[in-house]
């Protein structure tokens, strides 16, 4: 019992000498320098292009790179002299042949000059992560609705922390940050986040989906990897227009 008692005591003793060794403020400064691993070199560029290792999904010279989300047909949206898209009603909506993870997305876009109707049927589109997660689109000036549903919402699951839309009819621009939830045996271990700025204002700071964004029902959650970047077509001639978007990957 008496050796037991030792080496108990050895035991405690000793791990409390490496505690507080990690402790030990270091004296040098090249003890908390890092050296590896070097980051990778990105050249950034000025007034919304494209940093110099992002993917282009549209420059405004084709829609080659998506398709129709209903039946994967060449995208049916209408292309635009001045370099952009506009939704085609009642044609679907569109989606990018490529699949994707974990993004930091640029995208610009914004509704008709001329007004028709109100609420949710006013210049209305959403942008969808991995073709499941909604950022809406919206135009919000004078024109209330739902905040949870508003312009630069997560849809039907975060309000944004402000309204930043510029005047109807003017470009808005949105840059997001998509971290895309974690799945194991089917399911979910980690949710996913994301993050707004809308027009250079932070309105969705690294906010938990809770699941899929339905107009009816509960968020859902079913397993999934990789998927597409999605663009909707409300189906109520919104004419809402996009240009300059491009991602970058994070995993």
């Amino acid at each position: 019992m008496k050796r037991l008692r030792y080496t108990l005591g050895v035991v405690a003793m000793m791990a409390g000498f490496f505690i507080n060794a990690q402790e030990v403020e270091p004296t040098k400064p090249e003890a908390t320098e890092l050296y590896k691993p070097v980051p990778p070199k990105v050249t950034p560029s000025e007034n919304g292009a494209p940093p110099s290792d992002a993917i282009v999904l549209f420059d405004g010279t084709s829609l080659e790179k998506w398709i129709s989300t209903m039946d994967s047909t060449a995208a049916k949206w209408t292309l635009n002299k001045d370099g952009s898209m506009t939704v085609k009603d009642r044609t679907g909506d569109i989606q990018t042949k490529q699949n994707f993870g974990s993004i930091q997305l640029h995208i610009e876009w914004k509704s008709p000059a001329e007004v028709q109707r109100d609420g949710q049927n006013r210049g209305n589109s959403g942008i969808f992560l991995n073709g499941l997660y909604e950022v809406q689109v919206l135009d919000n000036n004078d024109n209330d609705t739902y905040v949870n549903g508003q312009v630069a919402s997560i849809y039907k699951q975060h309000t944004p922390l402000a309204m930043a839309s510029v005047p109807t009819g003017e470009w808005n621009t949105y840059d997001i940050i998509y971290h895309a939830p974690e799945f194991e045996k089917g399911q979910k271990v980690k949710s996913g986040t994301l993050t707004v700025i809308h027009n250079g204002v932070l309105v969705q700071d690294h906010v938990e989906i809770k699941g899929t964004t339905p107009y009816i029902g509960w968020p859902k959650n079913p397993p999934h990897g990789k998927g597409p970047l999605r663009l909707q077509d409300h189906g109520d001639n919104s004419r809402v227009s996009f240009r300059n978007i491009w991602v970058r990957e994070l995993d």
